[in-house]
């Protein structure tokens, strides 16, 4: 495993990658933060920082490029790993699904795992998942349209769907 950190127009953003299998990823210099995303059992204690050529890496990382120089469906060909619940497992694979520029509320999320009353569990996956843009939970909204919280901040979500919006024009 191994942690790069890339400069893109929403900030420094850091990605955890095992054999270009992205762990867990966000916008922020600070690897500890990234790494604070995966469950304690899963975190490494020590992880060297590489520049994003370095092989562990290099897959994501392009694909973090290719995202923000237009190539919006770039980060979904890349191979994520998450651990949960099977409940949680299938929320990822529902967010990996998502179209750019046509997010999902919360209740229609949960409407598409087969539960529309569990929404608050709906959002809980949005709010555990460690592979951030690889798995665009950003793309889920509050009900009433307005963008709710996100762990990487509302200014990087709003930043993310505008440019997603922008490139479905």
């Amino acid at each position: 495993m191994k942690l790069t950190t890339l400069d893109t127009p929403d900030g420094p953003f850091t990605l955890l990658a095992a054999d270009g299998v992205v762990l867990a990823s966000g916008w922020t210099a600070d690897g500890a933060a990234v790494l604070a995303r995966l469950h304690p059992s899963d975190r490494p204690q020590d992880v060297p920082v590489v520049a994003a050529d370095d092989p562990e890496v290099a897959t994501p990382a392009a694909a973090v490029a290719a995202y923000y120089d237009g190539d919006l469906a770039a980060v979904a060909a890349v191979e994520v790993r998450q651990h949960g619940s099977d409940w949680r497992r299938r929320g990822w694979q529902v967010l990996r699904g998502i179209r750019p520029g046509a997010p999902l509320s919360y209740s229609g999320f949960a409407a598409e795992l087969g539960n529309p009353a569990a929404v608050r569990a709906a959002a809980g996956i949005c709010a555990s998942n460690a592979p951030a843009l690889f798995v665009p939970c950003h793309r889920v909204l509050r009900t009433d349209g307005s963008l709710g919280g996100f762990a990487w901040g509302v200014d990087v979500k709003r930043s993310l769907l505008a440019r997603e919006a922008a490139a479905q024009r």
